[in-house]
């Protein structure tokens, strides 16, 4: 059981970035301080994340939030754009005409402040502060999160208080691909959701469609690739999946609502959470030349991010997303892994 801190290079302002790798014998889990970032989870001696081996590189080039913590807001806000308590707020368009994932300098471009503990259970809290305003959002809101090995599982936890009543939806952005190489076509995976919420062309959603009778129901195992080259026109219109799925059994407690394996490396994730929606991402658009592991095209890896529904904040019939001041918010997200 160990902590390890490292030197992770400097941002263009010249600001260090620190490293911090918790290990427990069985998964290993570098996170940064820039982004509160996963750089790598190294299980059965594959690293089974996409990132970078520099800060700068995550300053610079990292225009698909690689292994970031995602907020204020994760996903997408209608027009950049929201009404609480009768007051509207507006916020950067930074994704069309929508808000994305926390605007122009949102979470994942911000340093924390970090705390390693260990133990028998390596655990490291990375501390954001951010201010009233900040981004257009209203409150200053502290957000903790907990990063914690225990065993072959990773777990995420969120916890956060706002001074105002304010909007809060918190994500990681870790990219997965279980055999480390090539891309994740050939993955089979498992979701636990009976619908998913259909969009515009902006991934706006309109509706709460079910997946029944379409390439959307993953209910029981299927090849990632032929949900990816189904004739699905929402599939089709993002080249992949970049989908919103509205999990089955929410009632705010921690469950399994996605599982991934590998046949040629023989590895399995099993992913939970306590909320109500998956954004699962295909990487459609991903194209690096440079990476940790080289160069990134399409489909080298997927996301899985746990999340109230994109829009929330503007539907008044998805699962609110709202803080009030001075209650705390808690989410957990964990991932499991597993040798097939």
């Amino acid at each position: 059981m160990s902590i390890e801190k490292s030197a992770f290079g400097t941002l263009p302002d010249g600001t260090a970035v620190t490293r911090y790798t918790l290990s427990n014998g069985t998964l290993s889990v570098s996170v940064l301080d820039y982004g509160a970032t996963v750089q790598s989870i190294v299980y059965g001696g594959v690293d089974v994340v996409l990132g970078f081996d520099n800060a700068n590189d995550y300053a610079t080039v990292n225009t698909n939030y690689l292994g970031a913590t995602v907020g204020r807001y994760a996903t997408r806000i209608k027009g950049g754009r929201f009404t609480l308590n009768g007051k509207t707020y507006t916020l950067a368009k930074n994704n069309g005409e929508n808000h994305l994932h926390g605007g122009d300098v949102g979470f994942d471009k911000k340093m924390w402040d970090m705390t390693p503990q260990d133990g028998d259970a390596p655990q490291l809290r990375a501390r954001y502060v951010s201010p009233d305003g900040e981004e257009g959002y209203p409150g200053t809101l502290t957000l903790t999160v907990t990063f914690t090995l225990r065993d072959s599982t990773l777990s995420i936890a969120y916890d956060a208080e706002s001074d105002a009543d304010t909007v809060a939806n918190f994500t990681n952005h870790a990219y997965f691909n279980l055999a480390g190489k090539g891309d994740i076509l050939d993955t089979l995976v498992t979701v636990h959701a009976d619908a998913y919420t259909a969009t515009d062309d902006g991934l706006i959603p309109l509706s709460v469609m079910p997946v029944d009778g379409t390439p959307l129901d993953m209910r029981q195992e299927v090849r990632l690739g032929d949900v990816i080259g189904s004739d699905d026109p929402s599939v089709r219109r993002c080249k992949g999946l970049d989908h919103n799925f509205v999990l089955q059994d929410y009632t705010g407690a921690l469950r399994t609502v996605m599982t991934a394996k590998n046949t040629q490396s023989g590895i399995a994730v099993a992913c939970a959470t306590d909320l109500p929606g998956l954004q699962i991402y295909s990487g459609n658009d991903l194209a690096y030349v440079n990476s940790k592991s080289g160069p990134l095209g399409a489909y080298a890896a997927f996301c899985m991010e746990t999340q109230f529904f994109p829009d929330t904040p503007n539907r008044a019939d998805f699962p609110s997303c709202v803080l009030r001041a001075g209650e705390p918010f808690h989410s957990e997200t964990a991932y499991t892994f597993s040798r097939i």
